[in-house]
């Protein structure tokens, strides 16, 4: 049987760029060889993209790319795949076939509809959801307005853009400390892993943490502070997806920041966690909906808060591309619901190709 070739992108020039490296390194090591030759891509921070077998360990040394190759994706869909220059920057540039596309970015440029706009173009079958799906769910204002569309529980907020801020910074003061008091959570709108976050208890604080999230996007969301439990819930499939057991993260920290998922250590993941029978099962009821209320597809997990007084579950947000190291969340909940990380991988690039042909059937311009 002739091997399929995927290309696997990471890196990114997102603040969770050695996220990816992760995810990268673990899915590469685990894809089924028999049946995929992996070609990895990485794309540095400044967002060049480079080919060849050295490429992830350059990343994440943060050595120099001189001697890498370059990568240029062909938008042309009657060729799909990569031209590589050969050797030094005045090397010839070598075409090479792609089948599909695992492109394991998080956050920024990876996650947020602009990657998958580029593979869309290029004719190529991608992992995950679509440009819509990933360019709702990544903007945390928008996707709590369309939980809400939907009927799903969140908690209260507020959202206002850099010029609303700089305008008239008194009156979203005033109607912070109003209507959702402290403490409470400042964010950027479009960003993953809780990179540029504040929890912030006074108004005090709050000038320095809406600059902060400024530094990341032109949008903030700032939250209601919600005493729970941090459950989680993976979400597998296309149009008719199907809800993992959930999970519980206990964090190190205050709160389960950059620090505390990527550095300390120290943050405790129960998988799966034992609920009341009627809780998880609205964990995977809403975690489908949600899902489905952003058109999602192949992989999400959805993070929810349980809290105790008044005993209800809130959704906190959607991750269309979540973090996929073997000891991540995401395939560690589908392991606890009996599906194992190598098998994970190979349904999800099933499905990317299944979605392909679904959409390639469709008519782009009307029958003469």
């Amino acid at each position: 049987m002739k091997r399929k070739r995927v290309a696997v992108i990471f890196g990114g020039r997102s603040g969770e760029h050695v996220v990816s490296l992760r995810s990268a390194a673990s899915i590469m090591d685990a894809i089924d060889k028999d049946a995929y030759e992996v070609i990895p891509i990485g794309i540095t921070r400044k967002g060049t993209w480079l080919a060849g077998p050295d490429v992830w360990s350059a990343l994440w040394e943060s050595r120099s790319s001189e001697h890498l190759a370059r990568a240029v994706l062909v938008t042309d869909p009657a060729a799909p795949g990569l031209l590589i220059q050969n050797g030094s920057s005045s090397g010839e540039w070598i075409f090479q076939r792609l089948d599909l596309v695992f492109p394991i970015l998080h956050g920024t440029y990876g996650e947020d509809g602009t990657i998958q706009g580029l593979l869309e173009m290029a004719g190529l079958p991608y992992v995950g959801a679509g440009v819509l799906a990933s360019s709702v769910a990544m903007d945390k204002a928008v996707m709590k307005i369309l939980f809400e569309h939907h009927a799903l529980p969140v908690a209260s907020y507020l959202y206002f853009n850099r010029s609303q801020w700089k305008e008239d910074h008194l009156y979203w003061q005033e109607r912070i400390e109003k209507e959702l008091g402290y403490p409470c959570f400042v964010k950027p709108a479009n960003l993953g892993s809780s990179v540029g976050v504040s929890k912030i208890h006074d108004v005090t604080e709050l000038t320095e943490s809406v600059e902060a999230a400024l530094l990341y996007d032109d949008k903030v969301v700032v939250e209601a502070y919600v005493e729970g439990r941090e459950l989680e819930c993976s979400v597998l499939g296309d149009i008719n997806p199907v809800a993992s057991r959930p999970g519980e993260v206990v964090p190190c920290n205050e709160f389960y920041d950059y620090r505390a998922k990527y550095v300390d250590d120290r943050s405790e993941l129960i998988i799966p966690v034992e609920l009341e029978e009627q809780i998880e099962k609205k964990i995977r009821e809403y975690s489908i909906k949600a899902f489905l209320a952003v058109e999602a597809s192949g992989l999400a997990r959805v993070d929810f808060f349980l809290q105790s007084h008044p005993y209800r579950l809130l959704i906190n947000e959607i991750n269309t591309m979540p973090g996929f190291t073997s000891i991540s969340m995401y395939p560690k909940l589908w392991e606890a619901s009996g599906i194992k990380y190598c098998e994970l991988i190979g349904r999800l690039l099933e499905m990317a190709e299944e979605r392909f042909k679904r959409k390639q059937s469709l008519l782009f311009v009307p029958p003469e």
